[in-house]
């Protein structure tokens, strides 16, 4: 119940959740999205031979970067068999890629088991985009329905 000018214990640790899956995309993106891009090619010059021939691209080398575009989608539903293939689905746009964190927020007050449900079968519906080393936050959103839930996902720029 909420008194004047006073948050409940409920509402106080919704604030507070949301406070720490805010801070928590915040130090995920700046942390990720702070490395140069290794697919940035550099600028071919002339060859030394006073040709007009390029000399090739160099090879991108050291740690990979996150695109910072997050791409969403959602799913619902209580079956796995379904959900896998609606995450199958939903994620065929962008086959080929490979998922750095993925944060995903189920619907209602059970919603954090949900999102963990979900999680748990993103490598089972796209071994090659969902893979041990993508990183995986379980949240809940209180204003959603039941056994549904929206994904955030942030790849990287490049295959591993």
């Amino acid at each position: 119940m909420r008194r004047a000018g006073r948050l409940s214990a409920v509402g106080i640790a919704a604030l507070a959740g949301w406070l720490f899956a805010d801070m928590l995309l915040v130090l995920a993106v700046v942390t990720m999205a702070d490395r140069p891009d290794p697919l940035a090619a550099a600028s071919p010059g002339p060859s030394g031979k006073g040709g007009a021939s390029a000399s090739p691209s160099p090879t991108p080398t050291g740690p990979r970067s996150l695109v910072k575009k997050a791409e969403k989608f959602e799913v619902a539903g209580t079956d796995e068999d379904d959900l896998v293939r609606q995450i199958r689905r939903q994620t065929e746009r962008w086959a080929g890629r490979e998922a750095a964190l993925v944060m995903t927020f189920g619907g209602s007050a059970g919603g954090n088991r949900y999102a963990h449900r979900v999680n748990s079968l993103l490598g089972r519906a796209r071994p090659k985009m969902f893979t041990r080393n993508t990183a995986t936050e379980d949240f809940h959103a209180l204003d959603e329905p039941a056994d549904t839930a929206s994904l955030t996902v942030y790849f990287y720029t490049s295959p591993s």
